[in-house]
């Protein structure tokens, strides 16, 4: 468990989430989570992976780039590729059951 911390629309937010290190940890995400901590997933260097939500609840995901927010969306389930608008090294999943879940909503406008 980590606590991520960034910033959007001068608001500070703080989260405890679910490092995701491993090949496997970030190949399953939050496939078959009916609860989940939100999931932090790191790259060492900046990259354009889709991800996909087959299995999963629905989730905001966030997608950081050098520390700063460069997309975010809800995502729904069922969608096979989702991609931000540009690369990033940094991403956060959080699902629609999270206790973060309604507070982020509200900070982002979604």
């Amino acid at each position: 468990m980590v606590n991520f911390n960034f910033e959007y629309n001068k608001k500070k937010i703080s989260l405890d989430a679910i490092e995701c290190k491993t090949f496997f940890a970030k190949a399953s995400g939050l496939m078959f989570r009916n609860k989940s901590k939100p999931l932090l997933f790191v790259f060492k260097n900046s990259c354009m992976e889709a991800i996909h939500s087959f299995f999963c609840v629905p989730f905001i995901v966030i997608w950081f780039n050098e520390g700063k927010i460069i997309d975010y969306k809800f995502v729904k389930t069922w969608k096979p590729y989702i991609l931000p608008k540009k690369s990033f090294d940094k991403f956060l999943e959080i699902p629609i059951n999270s206790v973060d879940f309604p507070r982020i909503k509200n900070i982002l406008g979604l």
